[in-house]
């Protein structure tokens, strides 16, 4: 390859990015690090321009899933202090989706644990759905329910779904590795299932669970056989209570390597930062952008994210614009405004007394301890100097009292 612009071109005139592209980006160096982001850039403004997508995640219901995948919170086995909750009633399904609506978000993600959802889960789902629409109608929903059977995803088509998420995860010589419950066929059937209904087939991967760079290579094409439109990579949180728990194998800068090596072979499909994006991507977030043209607002279903403010202060000072906003820095400054406003009710509350989103000591003192009563660590901290960075768990939001992070 002559150079990441040279490769850059040749997939603008229309060629495929190769194994071999991916290979030497994901080998390249730190050196040449700001040339492949400039190169990749090129192809993200090609098909989506500087506009960034806003997503944001509803968990319906958490916590208890008989499958045993090994990176999940949630998993068959797992001691993750992590929410745990059924179904959330529909009310508080479409109240918590306007949170993230009046925070930018074009496209809601409703997300339920479980292997798979009973006929009667997918009519609940539905309900939801058909409720949120209609205050909304012109919002995208996104379902992530696991794996489907036949008919349910035309069953959530009719009910105005307009994407399905179920990731691939991993290369498929790694799955093994990772989930015994079920197959890395399994999860292909049902995004095959949703396309197959008419679903925009939204499916990405996770990386840093030890993964080579050959098997990332490998998922990646995966994604590109499986067509599918929108591809969330989420970055491992290695969630104590789980069997990758203190797993550390990413740099920043190889996670932005990751990021270019889907966008050169997936030029046209939609990238999204998502999970575990704060904690590995660090203070080289706001150029991922320059590479992805989506993310997650705020948090994400067990772990907390950062502040919704930085979100959108990342879009805003990048030179970017929202999908669906008239103006991501009007956007951005009426969410601090209104942010200011919501401590200001509070002001008979001694500002000792008072933590940054408005919510009372009390309150404060309940959302930053974990069931057992230990202090929940702080986003970013080292577990005893490893190195390792401790996720914060999601204490705010569904199914909580809480107001969530936008």
């Amino acid at each position: 390859m002559d150079s990441y612009q040279t490769l850059a071109e040749r997939v603008l005139a229309g060629d495929s990015a190769t194994a071999s592209d991916a290979r030497t980006i994901l080998s390249s160096s730190d050196e040449d690090l700001l040339d492949l982001v400039a190169a990749a850039s090129r192809l993200r403004r090609e098909h989506f321009g500087n506009r960034v997508k806003v997503n944001y995640l509803v968990n319906l219901k958490s916590g208890l899933c008989p499958e045993d995948c090994g990176y999940c919170s949630q998993r068959l086995g797992s001691e993750a202090d992590i929410l745990k909750y059924s179904w959330l009633p529909k009310d508080e399904a479409k109240r918590q989706a306007e949170f993230g609506l009046a925070g930018g978000a074009s496209r809601v993600c409703l997300v339920a644990s479980g292997r798979g959802p009973s006929n009667r889960d997918v009519e609940r789902v539905s309900g939801m759905v058909e409720e949120i629409k209609t205050s909304s109608p012109d919002v995208e929903v996104c379902a992530c329910l696991g794996f489907l059977k036949d008919g349910q995803a035309q069953r959530l088509k009719d009910a105005g779904v307009d994407a399905y998420n179920h990731n691939l995860n991993t290369a498929e010589s790694l799955y093994p590795d990772i989930c015994t419950t079920h197959t890395f066929a399994d999860r292909v059937d049902t995004v095959d299932k949703a396309r197959g209904a008419g679903l925009s087939p939204c499916s990405g991967l996770i990386v840093g669970m030890g993964e080579t760079d050959e098997q990332i290579i490998e998922a990646i094409e995966s994604l590109k056989a499986v067509d599918s439109d929108s591809i969330p990579v989420n970055f491992l949180i290695p969630f104590d209570g789980t069997p990758l728990e203190g797993t550390w194998t990413l740099t920043p800068q190889h996670c932005l390597r990751i990021l270019c090596a889907v966008r050169f072979l997936c030029p046209d499909r939609e990238l999204r930062i998502a999970g575990g994006r704060e904690m590995h991507l660090r203070t080289l977030q706001p150029l991922s952008l320059h590479v992805a043209n989506s993310l997650f607002l705020g948090d994400y279903l067990t772990s907390e994210g950062q502040a919704a403010e930085e979100d959108l202060d990342m879009i805003v000072d990048g030179g970017f614009e929202i999908v669906g906003a008239e103006s991501a820095e009007r956007l951005r400054d009426e969410l601090k405004a209104h942010r200011a406003a919501h401590q200001a009710a509070f002001a008979e509350v001694a500002p000792g007394d008072m933590k940054s989103d408005g919510t009372s000591a009390e309150a404060a003192k309940s959302a930053s301890t974990l069931p057992c009563g230990k202090p929940l660590p702080t986003a970013g901290q080292e577990a005893d100097d490893s190195g390792v960075m401790i996720p914060t768990i999601r204490r705010r939001g569904a199914g909580t009292e809480h107001a969530p992070n936008v």
